[in-house]
């Protein structure tokens, strides 16, 4: 799958591993590029499990649209799906055989 970042800084986190450790310590670094190994090796979104350890699942709310996996607890990786257009299926929902594109917009602890 294609990645892409928010913002500059972002991109500097997760792309350099003693920036990385630095902001977030040593296991959420591992975590962090664990995620992002596996959405990156991914062909799309529905091959990234909801069940755990990665609990790939949407978020609802005034964070609706967005999709989330999990580092380590409480904290989450947090994207939107950068296709343009959005694949819908047909009942609604998002395609996510079709979804090859995210941008990872935050880490953070969403509850």
């Amino acid at each position: 799958m294609e990645i892409y970042f928010r913002t500059n800084k972002l991109q500097k986190i997760c792309n350099n591993k003693k920036i990385m450790e630095k902001k977030l310590g040593s296991q959420m670094s591992f975590k962090l590029q664990q995620r992002l190994f596996e959405l990156s090796a991914a062909d799309n979104l529905n091959d990234i499990s909801h069940l755990s350890p990665t609990r790939l699942h949407e978020l609802t709310g005034n964070r609706k649209g967005q999709f989330s996996v999990d580092l380590i607890h409480p904290f989450r990786l947090l994207f939107i799906i950068a296709n343009d257009p959005v694949p819908y299926l047909e009942t609604g929902g998002i395609d996510r055989e079709k979804v090859n594109q995210i941008e990872i917009i935050e880490i953070s602890d969403t509850h």
